[in-house]
């Protein structure tokens, strides 16, 4: 459980990440009760704002519970990778954007250091 712990975690920061690229605190003071839910008013103003709070109370928690059976540095070292690997994969599935070879590589490397340290790592906490 504790890498699928680890998995979710870097699931949720990633989205967290592009919560953050999208929130615009300048355009927090529009927001108001009779608007926030209006697609032509609040709600893109609202949902970035949601998803910053939720994703990285979300974050938190996954990442907490993979740390009480985990050494850290091996479960910092998995989450940051894995969410790498999150974020190039949205922004090849959803945003459209090519890979090259070189970044394929590269990104094939951190999936083996993720997997060289989810089977050769010290032994994790009891």
């Amino acid at each position: 459980m504790r890498w699928l712990f680890l998995f979710i975690a870097s699931l949720f920061e990633a989205l967290w990440t592009y919560a953050v690229k999208y929130l615009n605190f300048s355009n927090l003071k529009t927001l108001r009760f009779d608007n926030f839910y209006k697609m032509d008013g609040g709600l893109p103003i609202f949902l970035p704002l949601a998803g910053y709070i939720l994703f990285g109370i979300g974050n938190i928690y996954f990442f907490s519970l993979s740390l009480k059976s985990l050494t850290n540095a091996t479960a910092y070292s998995v989450w940051t990778a894995m969410t790498i690997v999150v974020l190039k994969l949205i922004e090849l599935l959803y945003f459209k954007q090519k890979i090259s070879v070189i970044e394929f590589m590269f990104i094939l490397m951190i999936l083996v250091g993720i997997m060289g340290l989810k089977f050769y790592a010290t032994p994790e906490k009891v």
